[in-house]
């Protein structure tokens, strides 16, 4: 097994972090530098920073952001949000990511996961796939875009497996129906994504306790671990849910 990794993640609008339940009723979680430092001091493998209403106010990722993130920490920053086309994915990384994450985009046009994967490499390609349960989809969940606001009338297993196919290199599911909610990832969902992929996926969306997250390696399938509310509120640190890995039997990155 292939050893587990904490990302936790940066949702951000208006330059501070926020965190809502099921994308909305957004509230302030904190200043997004304080906390990409104390996550990197707590031992977090990985960071996401996801601006969460660049594709539904029609702009680009702020990059000022990135940069000011991305200088305090030494550990791989994904950023997300209102990605449209290869020279966007040139400036987020000379703005100091590691990776990026598209979503609306590539949904749009899929052949920019291809073209990104052969100028980038496969690894700094990440699709984010947003779902929900629609009982009329193959595999009961339909694809949606736009921060979660528009279906797409696409099953979203699918499009999981296509995005594969056409070069990501990670997977990042996150199911409508759990996010923000604490009531744990939706591992029905995560766990169809990855029986349908060979490629690392995030598990996303509703942690709140400890053996959520040990239930999204074991149940769900998952190898990379992200969360937002438990530790911007500091319910737990990236330090206890490692430890909390560890004493269940799984390897975790050190």
């Amino acid at each position: 097994m292939k050893a587990i990794k904490i990302m936790p993640c940066l949702d951000m609008k208006d330059g501070r972090v926020v965190k809502g339940v099921h994308f909305v009723d957004l509230k302030d979680a904190g200043d997004p530098v304080e906390n990409a430092d104390l996550y990197r001091k707590e031992g977090a493998d990985e960071l996401a920073m996801l601006d969460i209403a660049a594709t539904l106010e029609n702009r680009k990722t702020r990059l000022e952001w990135v940069k000011n993130v991305a200088s305090v920490i030494d550990i791989p920053l994904t950023v997300g949000g209102g990605i449209s086309d290869l020279e966007d994915i040139d400036l987020l990384l000379e703005a100091g990511a590691h990776k990026v994450s598209m979503n609306s985009a590539a949904v749009k046009r899929p052949s920019l996961v291809g073209d990104a994967a052969k100028k980038y490499g496969s690894e700094r390609i990440t699709v984010a796939v947003d779902a929900r349960r629609n009982p009329e989809m193959p595999s009961g969940f339909e694809l949606v875009v736009a921060g979660g606001t528009k279906p797409v009338g696409k099953d979203a297993i699918a499009w999981a497996a296509q995005c594969e196919e056409l070069g990501a290199g990670i997977i990042l599911p996150t199911s409508m129906d759990g996010d923000g909610t604490l009531a744990g990832y939706d591992l029905e969902f995560t766990k169809a994504v990855s029986d349908a992929v060979s490629v690392p996926v995030v598990a996303s969306g509703g942690a709140g306790k400890l053996e959520h997250f040990y239930d999204a390696v074991v149940t769900g399938g998952a190898s990379i671990l992200l969360a937002a509310s438990v530790f911007h509120y500091r319910t737990f640190t990236v330090g206890q849910v490692k430890e909390y890995l560890k004493s269940r039997g799984l390897t975790v990155a050190s």
